[in-house]
């Protein structure tokens, strides 16, 4: 339970008392039940729907969030996972192969988290290493050869940091990744659907479409690494939060995300299957429109929505009045 969720964590722990009561002594308390039930449903909209950036960033951490692999298994069962760059290892952190999604062939890779501290140990925790980025541009290079779309499932606080992903040179791969993305000539949808910390984030993510789940995050870095730095303290991450303009409303509305994926309320953690088929549908209309552009279209347009970031303007003292 995350600190904000207490009101909802109270009333859903006085249905359940009134429930076992019932059912120990027999008595009707359906009527008091149904009461809490909607209170506890109203307290929920309001909660969610006044969450502050770093409530958000939370909720895109919570353990039993949807992962890449719980969204393939609902939306891809004919899922083949590839494995290994042809360099070095296989890079657990990041999995893909190709599927099958509502009858069109597709290549999805992503990168992936543990449920527990083995699995998490097992995936280095969700940090990708250099061999990672190599196996995704592989599998990216197989899907442009068969010509099928590529979906990329986003959910890392960043590449690792480690002095074996240095001394294998990550930011070499991550750079090989940006510019080899930019020349398939399939369509690519990026889809951030939890964390999107970092380069760890945009060595996935050089799409026609970036989506991102509404209570997803993606920024240059992670709210605590930013407090780290400008305030010297990590305590301040609910202010960097704020300050980053991480959330998912707040990049369509810098034009950095291209559509928000609607959650279950409370949060995909709260309904897997449910979280799924939203995702579902929002990426069958973007791969319907994207599959119908031709591959040279599909580059330019890549490009032109890339350069098209980070565009500003400059006033004078006079004109700021």
């Amino acid at each position: 339970m995350l600190e904000f969720e207490a009101p909802v964590a109270e009333l859903q722990k006085k249905i359940s008392e009134l429930q076992k009561f019932s059912a120990a002594s027999g008595i009707d308390v359906s009527d008091e039940i149904r009461a809490l039930q909607e209170k506890m449903e109203i307290t929920r909209k309001n909660v969610y729907a006044n969450l502050t950036p770093w409530q958000k960033v939370q909720i895109s951490r919570h353990p039993a969030r949807p992962y890449t692999l719980d969204y393939i298994k609902r939306l891809c069962p004919d899922f083949m996972e590839l494995s290994g760059d042809r360099r070095f290892s296989d890079d657990k952190a990041i999995i893909g192969g190709p599927a099958t999604f509502n009858g069109r062939k597709i290549m999805v890779i992503g990168t992936q988290k543990g449920r527990d501290m083995k699995e998490n140990v097992f995936r280095n925790f969700g940090w990708p290493q250099p061999e990672g980025y190599r196996k995704a541009l592989r599998l990216m290079r197989l899907a442009n050869q068969a010509q099928i779309p590529v979906v990329t499932f986003v959910d890392t606080p960043g590449a690792y940091p480690g002095v074996g992903s240095e001394e294998r040179h990550i930011a070499e791969a991550i750079a090989v990744n940006l510019r080899e993305m930019f020349n398939l000539t399939v369509p690519v949808i990026s889809i951030i659907i939890g964390e999107g910390g970092s380069g760890g984030a945009i060595g996935l993510g050089v799409g026609n479409r970036i989506l991102i789940m509404e209570n997803a995050y993606y920024s240059v870095i992670t709210p605590e690494g930013c407090a780290a730095i400008l305030w010297k303290d990590r305590k301040f991450a609910p202010q960097s939060a704020d300050a980053l303009k991480l959330t998912a409303a707040k990049l369509q509305e810098l034009g950095i995300a291209d559509g928000i994926v609607p959650e279950p309320l409370g949060g995909a953690h709260t309904d897997h299957d449910e979280a799924a088929r939203l995702l579902g549908e929002v990426l069958q209309k973007n791969l319907d429109e994207l599959c119908a552009l031709s591959g040279e279209e599909l580059k330019d347009k890549r490009y032109n929505k890339f350069r098209a970031f980070g565009q500003f303007e400059e006033r004078t003292g006079a004109d700021c009045e």
